[in-house]
């Protein structure tokens, strides 16, 4: 008898992408690899300061940024964690809800994030300068009256917002409301945790890291938790269980 010597077939890992998905993925990773290009991986260089999100009174706001900071990272890191999270939790997803729904969630849970990060920003402006806008606020010697908030001030209105973040935090609270009882391992903890019960974890730390303001946090905490809520939210419209 002959002896069969070929090798097991091994299915790819991208075998059971969704389009959407598998859309999405790729234009994340063309939109990084223009930041390196251009940019050289600087979080300020002309491509980020065009696309990034900025606060609406900044001069470098612009009307379609709402949208394309969501293609937008400040690094490797950055994208490898939200395209890993969209990796494996997108595809359950869109096959549940299916991919108009899936694609719906995922910009208006981005365009959610933006929203209240927004909002954030306009408070904050508020408690410093006593209104949300400011005078000329393209001329640096703006900020200088306002003292030593005027470095605070000054990076609410020229940090750009990147990341696909707050759309991930969409997708990853839809999930956990349609399969609560799915076990999920997470690193450097050796158990499995229920989806209902690791999710609400994460996002009681982003609510307690965003109202803490702690020292050297640049994450925009608020944006995820504006992405968490129009998830949540859009589940609990569209009456999905």
């Amino acid at each position: 008898m002959r002896q069969n010597n070929m090798p097991p077939y091994r299915q790819s890992p991208f075998a059971n992408l969704t389009p959407v998905v598998k859309n999405l993925l790729i234009i994340n990773f063309i939109f990084f690899l223009a930041f390196e290009i251009i940019d050289h991986g600087n979080p300020f260089g002309p491509l980020t300061t065009q696309l990034g999100g900025f606060y609406v009174d900044s001069p470098n706001f612009r009307p379609w940024q709402p949208i394309t900071y969501m293609f937008m990272h400040g690094g490797v890191e950055h994208i490898l964690f939200n395209m890993l999270a969209l990796f494996m939790f997108g595809p359950i997803l869109e096959q549940a809800i299916g991919p108009k729904h899936f694609f719906n969630l995922y910009f208006i849970a981005g365009l959610g994030a933006y929203a209240l990060q927004t909002f954030v920003q306009a408070i904050e402006v508020h408690n410093i300068v006593g209104a949300f806008t400011i005078s000329h606020p393209g001329d640096i010697t703006s900020y200088y009256e306002y003292g030593v908030q005027g470095q605070a001030l000054h990076d609410l209105y020229y940090a750009p917002l990147v990341g696909a973040s707050g759309a991930i935090f969409g997708v990853v609270v839809a999930f956990a409301m349609l399969y609560p009882d799915l076990e999920l391992m997470i690193l450097f903890i050796p158990v499995p945790i229920k989806a209902k019960y690791l999710i609400p974890v994460y996002i009681v730390i982003e609510l307690v890291s965003g109202f803490g303001q702690f020292s050297g946090d640049n994450v925009a905490h608020f944006a995820h938790l504006g992405g968490a809520l129009v998830g949540f939210l859009l589940i609990k419209i569209w009456r999905y269980r």
